[in-house]
């Protein structure tokens, strides 16, 4: 009984990826709330009779039962518990909760039992995708501020990261290299590549890192000051992967359409 409990575990899941594998399989990559970031096989998923193909589907919160292989695990069984339509119904919608997943991908590895505290977050953001009453900018801005907290990368915005003095009520730049804010003074002594960053922009980063999600829900953001927003994080969050995300090229296709 013991040796079967260990070949074997039952985990909440969210579904991150899912890629073809073979004729008829599915790798999926998953996050657990026990067992960290994991790549597990659903065989079988791609047939049209599957019964496990509808409590896979992509963003989904899924019940599975999952036996240990020797290069990854398997799926025995999956009964999903959140469906999240929306994610799959809605373009935009969908591309945002893309952009979510890709982005705790990349932050995290493989077994990665740090990303254990990212499961609430992601399914917090998923649930939040899915209100249409919620703008997924806003969404999504406040999703990369506690992510980058949890990974270690939180931007410092209320003293200069160079000079260590307290931010004053003004346009200031960000600094990608050193990760915060960057006053007038020293950036006009500064060598490292800078970005202006508007007064606004800096009390709405200010607002999103400091406030629970009830008290940012309801901003009416300016379409521009979510623009300039959205360039310093990205920008911010690219420096940090050394990569580009696929998943923001996708948002600002689907969001020329």
């Amino acid at each position: 009984m013991n040796e079967r409990r260990a070949r074997s575990f039952r985990t909440t899941a969210l579904i991150l990826k899912r890629r073809d594998f073979g004729e008829s399989d599915r790798m999926l990559t998953i996050l657990s709330p026990t067992h960290g970031k994991l790549d597990v096989l659903a065989k079988g998923a791609r047939k049209p009779l599957s019964h496990k193909a509808g409590h896979v589907e992509l963003y989904t919160r899924s019940e599975l039962l999952i036996s240990r292989g020797r290069d990854f695990g398997q799926v025995a069984q999956a009964e999903m518990r959140a469906p999240y339509l929306l994610l799959r119904q809605d373009l935009t919608r969908g591309a945002y909760a893309h952009y979510a997943a890709e982005l705790l991908d990349r932050f995290t590895a493989q077994d990665d039992h740090d990303a254990l505290e990212l499961f609430p977050l992601l399914d917090e953001t998923f649930a939040r995708l899915c209100d249409q009453a919620l703008d997924p900018r806003t969404v999504s801005r406040f999703y990369e501020l506690r992510l980058l907290e949890r990974v270690g990368f939180r931007p410092e915005l209320h003293e200069c990261v160079i000079g260590r003095e307290p931010i004053q009520p003004q346009s200031q730049f960000f600094s990608y290299a050193e990760g915060g804010a960057v006053c007038p003074d020293c950036a006009a002594r500064a060598r490292a590549s800078l970005h202006a960053v508007s007064l606004d922009a800096l009390k709405l980063l200010r607002h999103l890192q400091r406030s629970p999600f009830a008290s940012v829900a309801n901003l009416r953001i300016a379409p521009a000051l979510h623009d300039e927003v959205e360039r310093l994080m990205l920008g911010y969050l690219v420096y940090l992967l050394e990569r580009r995300l696929q998943s923001a090229a996708f948002i600002q296709r689907v969001r020329a359409t």
